[in-house]
Order: C-alpha cells, then sequence, then structure tokens
C-alpha cells in the first residue's frame, strides 16, 4: 500500500467530500445501530456518517497511522482502529451500514472482496461503495506513460501499485446475489481548479503515492512531479477565466441485504 499524507490529502477536502455526501444522502437506511467506515483515512467521512446518524456509533477502519492519527485528533464522533481492509473482512460480525469512500479501489481481488464485504451487512443494511472509476483520465494515463518510459523505468525500486475499479456489470453480478436490490451509478465531477499545478498537488495526494513511493531518491521524486506537471499541461487547458478543470469520475454502488 502507498504511504499516506494527511495534510496533502487535505489540499482537496471540500472536492473530496463531496462525493462523500452524495454517497451518504442516496443510503435508504433508516435508524442505523451500527457503522463502520472502511478507508477512514484523516476522520472526514466518519463525520458524515455521524452528521447523517448521530445515535449510531461510527468506527472507522485504515491501514495508515498516519491517517489515523489525525483522524482521532480532529473528530469526537467515532472510534478509530488500525487494520487492512481485506483483514477486516475475515472478522465476525455484522454491521447495518458496511462504508467505504474512495478505498476499495486501492485493495486487490475485488471478486472475493466484495462478497465477503456484503456477507458483514446485517437483513436491512447496506454496503455503501465510492471509487474513482476513469482509469483512461489524462491525469493516470500520464503517469503511467512517465513511468514506463526510458527515461523513468530504472528509476522505481519497486513495482508501482495501480489502483483499480471494475465495470457496473461486475459489481452487479458480484452483489445482486446476496442483495435485495442494487443501485449502482456514475458521476462525473468537474472541479475548477486554480492551476494545473493544483492538478499535481490533488494527485499527489492520492493517485500518485505510488510512484512517489516506489521512486528511489528525493531528487527524482521532484523530478517526476515536473515533468508530470509539464505534461498535464498538454491535456488540461487553462480555461478562459485562468482556472483548469479536472473532470473526475466516480461509481457508487449501495447493495441492500
Amino acid at each position: 500500500m502507498p504511504t499516506w499524507d494527511p495534510s496533502q490529502y487535505a489540499q482537496f477536502a471540500a472536492e473530496r467530500a463531496r462525493p462523500c455526501r452524495d454517497l451518504i444522502t442516496a443510503m435508504a437506511v433508516d435508524s442505523p445501530k451500527s457503522i463502520v467506515d472502511l478507508g477512514c483515512g484523516p476522520g472526514n467521512s466518519a463525520s458524515l456518517l455521524a452528521e447523517r446518524w448521530p445515535s449510531a456509533p461510527v468506527v472507522g477502519i485504515d491501514s495508515s497511522r498516519e491517517m489515523l492519527e489525525t483522524a482521532r485528533a480532529g473528530s469526537t464522533y467515532a472510534a478509530f482502529q488500525q487494520a487492512e481492509i481485506a483483514e477486516w473482512t475475515t472478522q465476525p460480525g455484522e454491521w447495518d451500514v458496511v462504508f467505504s469512500n474512495a478505498a476499495l479501489q486501492w485493495v486487490p481481488d475485488h471478486e472475493t472482496l466484495f462478497p465477503k464485504l456484503m456477507d458483514r451487512v446485517s437483513m436491512h443494511g447496506a454496503l455503501a461503495v465510492q471509487m474513482p472509476a476513469d482509469p483512461l483520465a489524462p491525469a493516470h494515463v500520464v503517469a503511467r506513460t512517465l513511468a514506463a518510459s526510458d527515461e523513468w523505468r530504472a528509476q522505481f525500486a519497486t513495482e508501482v501499485q495501480q489502483w483499480h475499479a471494475e465495470s457496473a456489470n461486475f459489481y452487479y453480478d458480484c452483489l445482486a446475489p446476496r442483495a435485495e436490490r442494487v443501485d449502482l451509478w456514475t458521476t462525473d465531477y468537474f472541479h475548477a481548479l486554480p492551476s494545473v499545478e493544483a492538478i499535481t498537488e490533488w494527485y499527489r495526494g492520492s493517485g500518485l503515492r505510488p510512484y512517489l513511493d516506489a521512486l528511489k531518491t528525493l531528487s527524482a521524486r521532484n523530478e517526476f512531479l515536473a515533468q508530470y506537471t509539464e505534461h498535464l499541461s498538454d491535456v488540461y487547458p487553462t480555461r478562459p477565466d485562468g482556472r483548469v478543470l479536472l473532470p473526475f469520475k466516480r461509481m457508487f454502488i449501495i447493495a441492500y441485504r
């Protein structure tokens, strides 16, 4: 797993919170008695869950010690535990809401993972998931192309871990046999950012983490970021008002027991 910097991730907290709110708002679950937030990060999503259901205890799960330290310092709404999501699925117990916002794309083997997650949902509860849904977005293609180039290929100490998401058909087929109803949709968000450099900062807190972790030296990381930003300028043009639009497609899944 890539390492995570809570302060870097929080630079675009408002933009990252919007799909989380949209997922929570769409859930048709009345008065849950237990909520678990998988991949809770710095605690933002746990706070939003507690805002929607203030009487339900929320437990946040994350593998990053740094993220959990920030979550514990900034939230009185939830309890937080360190664990890998795949490991958590093997534990006993059921939850009225099993929630995950922008985390499961980093967990492998969704064909096995999603049925296990559904098995931990109590009767009349829900599994609710949001993930990035466009691995062919220019920002991701630029990073992969740059990393695979002759100049950069040998500068990575380890293989770069890629995030992944499957098709809506895939998730429906995984969950429908265990669900009363499965709601699936995608939303394209268009974030107006101040510059193309801001797009680099956005991905430094998420999708670029595996590349930066795998590079051998700090100077290599800085040069990779500089070249990445230069290439982004070719695919994200500046608008007449001086800002840059970052399109971001996200997939939403709600499966009800």
